[in-house]
């Protein structure tokens, strides 16, 4: 199957991101920024991703546009470096799908791309545009990890997580010395864990159950406070508790919230409903899952005084306006890993409490997630099309979970029950998957649900 645009840029197998595709969607993505004569370029750990990486500097070069390399480093990082200079970026990264997989996230001057700038790129694409110039300049920039690092010190100060131990389970994360070195600045005693040369892919929303299992014996063996990781190139949180336990990615983002004291929350449907019971949020808007949809919304959110924040399901932060805590935290409107890492820590360590007891206190609603993987995406949409559209159908099909209460089309099929719980349906935008939600008053229930739904789908697809 041809690379195509999902939620999180372009994605595609390696074998089919050919030097001609790659080239054909670098100059597709440069002619829509016609202004920028600067492209910013960063990569993941993927065996793939320097190969690939070259192929994107090569066409800039050749297009008139400079290109400045910034290397293995976080998603996040890149966004930070390239905004600061007001210049496009382009990340290789296939995030947490597999290896064999990989991708590309576009970045305007301003930020991620929106739909319209995707379905421009897709345009241009189509018509096979040339962006033609002067030779480029090439230019490296080692420290633009180094910037991400101090932004964090900066804003928390060096005792803010004095006495924690923390772990750091590194995989094959582009960010796996950053976070150790900004645990460290922060006063964390860090433990490395589980490094690989093999890259993993790591899903933050459906964590499996051997990382599960790896987190509880880790905690217990080094005593942890918390273990700390990300997903491949690190705009997805993973954070766990004191006993190992895995803190839902849309819970991270509550807590992350109120430690910024934000009074905006803009996230997508999927999200835990425990944001919308928190009376300290002025205003919670939702939206279609997507880090474009969430960023729409808070372009609306532009006041000061609005403190407008947005997060996803898988933990991904985004920062729309600029904080103070110890020291000023400027916006960074994009999926960032760390801040929702750091800041739940923080709020812990400042209450005197376990991880555990800062998230019992929040207003309880419980959710899980999982997914089908390598799916037959056509007949993925032609099932849950029927759901959607036969009410017979869904009546029937969603009959031994409850009575249904109400339906919700936002994104894929979301379906509230009389008993309160909650089942979302989606077919993942760049991926062969087919993510499975739940929500209800416990956790267990919730984890039940997810298993009890999954088994019912996968005859279908």
């Amino acid at each position: 199957m041809a690379p195509s645009f999902g939620t999180s840029g372009l994605r595609g197998l390696v074998i089919d991101l050919t030097e001609e595709v790659v080239s054909d969607y670098v100059h597709a993505f440069l002619t829509t920024v016609p202004e920028c004569s600067t492209l910013f370029i960063g990569q993941d750990l993927r065996p793939s991703s320097p190969d690939i990486a070259q192929m994107i500097c090569r066409t800039a070069l050749s297009a008139g546009v400079d290109v400045v390399d910034c290397g293995a480093l976080g998603t996040p990082a890149l966004a930070l470096a390239s905004m600061s200079a007001e210049a496009a970026a382009i990340m290789v990264t296939g995030s947490h799908i597999p290896a064999d997989r990989n991708g590309l996230k576009f970045y305007v001057p301003q930020g991620e791309i929106s739909k319209a700038d995707e379905t421009k790129i897709n345009t241009a694409y189509a018509k096979r545009s040339r962006r033609t110039g002067p030779l480029g300049t090439r230019t490296s920039l080692p420290e633009a990890e180094t910037r991400y690092v101090k932004r964090y010190i900066d804003a928390f100060g060096a005792q803010a997580l004095k006495g924690l131990r923390v772990g750091v389970y590194r995989h094959s994360s582009v960010a796996r010395d950053t976070i150790e070195t900004i645990l460290t600045n922060l006063g964390a005693v860090v433990v490395p864990l589980a490094n690989s040369d093999t890259f993993i892919p790591v899903d933050t929303e459906a964590v499996d159950d051997q990382t599960r299992a790896n987190l509880i014996k880790w905690s217990i063996d080094h005593a942890l406070d918390a273990v700390a990781s990300t997903d491949g190139d690190a705009d997805r949180p993973l954070l766990s508790d004191a006993t190992g336990k895995v803190i839902p990615g849309d819970v991270l983002g509550v807590l992350t919230a109120r430690v910024l004291a934000a009074k905006t929350v803009v996230t997508p449907v999927s999200s835990n409903d425990m944001v919308r019971r928190c009376p300290e949020f002025d205003q919670v808007v939702l939206t279609r899952i997507g880090s474009p949809f969430v960023i729409a919304e808070m372009e609306k959110a532009k006041a000061p005084a609005d403190r407008c924040v947005g997060f996803e399901a898988n933990g991904g932060f985004l920062l729309g306006f600029d904080a103070m805590l110890l020291g000023p935290l400027a916006a960074l409107p994009t999926r960032d890993c760390m801040l929702p890492i750091i800041a739940p820590l923080f709020a812990a360590k400042q209450q005197d409490i376990p991880l555990a007891a800062l998230v019992t206190a929040l207003p309880q609603c419980f959710t899980a997630a999982d997914r089908l993987q390598e799916i037959d995406r056509a007949k993925a949409a032609i099932f849950l099309n029927d759901l959607i559209e036969n009410t017979d159908h869904r009546t029937a099909f969603f009959a031994p979970f409850g009575a249904i209460k109400s339906v919700d089309l936002t994104d894929g099929l979301r379906v509230d029950f009389d008993s309160g719980d909650v089942v979302h349906l989606r077919p993942s935008g760049n991926a062969p998957e087919f993510r499975i939600y739940a929500q209800s008053s416990s956790e267990t229930r919730a984890k039940t649900l997810t298993s009890q739904v999954r088994s019912a789908v996968a005859p279908h697809l």
